[in-house]
């Protein structure tokens, strides 16, 4: 399986959640609302879930193996981060071009 395509759809400033993703793999199945989370000094990602009538939420969709989690994990973080960096580039132009 192949990771496609990534859109972060949503970035988020305050608290723990930063973003909420969708990833397209093999161009044949689209996952949304992954979230980027940080907390404890690292970013890592919560797969989609739903909440169980015993108030326990379980995950609607997840890697069966640690490897394609780690390879989706890294592959979402860094397209957070690619994202990340164009906005604040853009926000730092944006700020420059107001002043001239």
């Amino acid at each position: 399986m192949k990771i496609t395509d990534i859109k972060i759809r949503k970035f988020f400033e305050e608290g723990p959640m930063k973003a909420i993703v969708s990833v397209t793999i093999d161009d044949a199945l689209a996952v949304h609302d992954i979230k980027v989370i940080y907390a404890r000094d690292r970013y890592f990602i919560v797969m989609p879930s739903r909440k169980n009538p015993d108030g326990t939420y379980r995950d609607i969709v997840h890697p069966i193996n640690a490897g394609f989690r780690a390879e989706l994990e890294s592959a979402v973080i860094d397209a957070y981060n690619v994202q990340l960096v164009a906005i604040e580039e853009d926000a730092e132009h944006l700020s420059t071009t107001a002043m001239i």
